[in-house]
């Protein structure tokens, strides 16, 4: 009697119906059959034999005896992730980390068509996936940077507005007896908390782990989760996280991060959850309908008046990267301005060295934007020159509130032009490290038409680069760097039009 088949499901599931597609695909084409005569001699419906092709289905035991039979292959070769000479790539792709590092199904790239398309043409595209990776590892980036990449792109592809998202804090709202007109105080949200999903909330859950001291805070996980916050925290800091936390819970989100910041990256999903938790967070504390209403009336005004941000944030008791994020979630839908761009940049304290560690841009890739080359951003921006100003009040011992500037930008040799207003303030008590967030709005007719004060003149208008290795600006009195990069671009094309002279002779 022949033994009983084993069953595949003891390799992994989702690669073997990947590898079966392809191997059944590639050994009815080889005996020239189509779809329809291999389901006459299997008895296998075509629209079942086509879903195993495209590596949607793994058929039964008994149906792959019957697919092994007739295509005069082995069953365990057929149930194995072995392949021949031309899917070896394939195989390898597989086993290797780039389609977890690509994450295809963010943007809706079907793996099984990309890994035919590499069964086809295996060592082109091969060489060219691997080429993704080594770029990003010779540029010194990591899994996270591309999961945050991949973050970035996923909120530009709906305008960073998630309606669902804005609907739900609604409802926790009209649920919790929220008033969207009035701030909301941390001890609000732990209370809620405390409530409804049984947590405990620590103030000072850290102190006893000084190799914890940079995180806000920790989440540990039980039937009564017990989230540990930074002593250092402000109130504003604190009512983020909670409000994080009940967008987790309000959410019904459960693979996400348990520490505030990020210690270690196990998925893009806990990314994409964190980012729609913090989502919540920013809407609940800064509503949609009370924030547009308050922008209105600021962008009426002809003039720029730094104070009415700066009183915006304080009447809703929110920081300048909540209001930051909330002006890209709303600015593209409730007033049209859609090509515009959010950076933060961190330095340490009286520091010169600024480093870009967060950025997005809607509609469009805008200058500034980060730079893996290690290369000195323009010393012109306002991002830049907020954290000076904001260093010089910290050393003189006078700051007390966070900073409002704002600046018109024109690029050397582009004819496009930002609006950019910029805030910053200390990272965190008990940190020298100092953040600047800025959003950059593209000077179009739209934004013209419903941000009065575009055109005050006392909003400085300044001729900026993208790094001073780039820059083409002479005699530059902020320059931090020779313009290394653009000299050489500069000789390559001198050397081009001698070579085109020389061939024309």
């Amino acid at each position: 009697m022949e033994p009983k088949k084993k069953s595949p499901a003891t390799v992994d599931e989702s690669h073997l119906k990947l590898i079966m597609g392809l191997k059944l695909k590639q050994l009815r084409t080889e005996k020239g059959m189509s779809l329809a005569e291999l389901a006459q001699a299997t008895g296998i419906s075509i629209s079942y034999l086509n879903e195993i092709e495209k590596g949607k289905k793994l058929p039964k035991a008994d149906k792959i005896a019957v697919l092994a039979n007739t295509l005069e292959v082995s069953y365990d070769w057929l149930v194995s992730l072995k392949t021949n000479k031309k899917l070896a790539p394939v195989a390898e792709v597989l086993q290797s980390r780039i389609m977890k590092e690509l994450l295809l199904d963010v943007f809706g790239i079907d793996k099984a068509q990309l890994l035919d398309l590499l069964a086809r043409v295996p060592v082109k595209l091969n060489a060219f996936l691997n080429t993704l990776i080594e770029i990003s590892r010779n540029y010194g980036m990591r899994v996270e940077n591309i999961y945050f990449s991949a973050l970035r792109s996923y909120q530009e592809m709906h305008e960073n507005y998630f309606e669902e998202i804005e609907t739900a804090v609604d409802n926790f709202m009209s649920q919790n007896s929220l008033d969207v007109h009035q701030a909301i105080e941390w001890e609000q949200l732990r209370a809620v908390l405390e409530k409804n999903y049984q947590y405990r909330v620590e103030e000072d859950g850290l102190s006893n782990q000084p190799e914890l001291q940079e995180l806000r805070s920790v989440l540990l996980p039980g039937k009564r989760p017990k989230l540990l916050l930074n002593k250092n925290l402000n109130r504003i800091q604190k009512a983020f996280i909670l409000g994080r936390e009940i967008g987790f819970q309000f959410l019904g989100i459960t693979e996400r991060p348990n520490t505030t910041s990020w210690v270690e990256f196990d998925s893009f999903e806990q990314v994409l959850n964190n980012f729609k938790a913090s989502y919540f967070s920013c809407a609940l504390l800064l509503p949609r309908e009370s924030l547009v209403k308050r922008l209105e009336v600021i962008f009426a005004s002809p003039e720029f008046n730094s104070r009415d941000i700066i009183q915006l944030m304080e009447d809703f008791k929110v920081s300048p990267e909540i209001l930051a994020h909330r002006l890209t979630n709303l600015l593209p839908r409730y007033f049209g301005i859609q090509e515009l761009f959010f950076l933060r940049f961190s330095n340490r304290n009286g520091s010169e060295e600024f480093e870009l560690t967060k950025e997005m841009h809607l509609a469009g890739l805008h200058n500034p934007h980060a730079n893996m080359m290690q290369e000195h951003y323009c010393r012109r921006w306002i991002s830049i020159n907020i954290l000076r100003s904001l260093s010089v009040q910290l050393k003189k011992g006078i700051y007390s509130k966070p900073l409002c500037m704002a600046q018109r930008s024109r690029y050397f040799g582009n004819e496009k032009e930002y609006l950019i207003l910029s805030l910053a303030k200390p990272a965190m008590e008990g940190t020298n490290i100092n953040h600047s967030i800025s959003v950059g709005l593209l000077l179009t007719n739209q934004l013209r038409k419903k941000v009065m004060f575009w055109n005050d003149p006392t909003i400085p208008i300044r001729m900026v680069g993208e790094t001073c290795q780039r820059c083409p600006a002479a005699d530059c009195a902020e320059r931090a760097a020779e313009a290394e990069v653009l000299q050489k671009g500069q000789r390559i094309a001198v050397m081009k039009t001698a070579l085109k002279a020389l061939s024309d002779r």
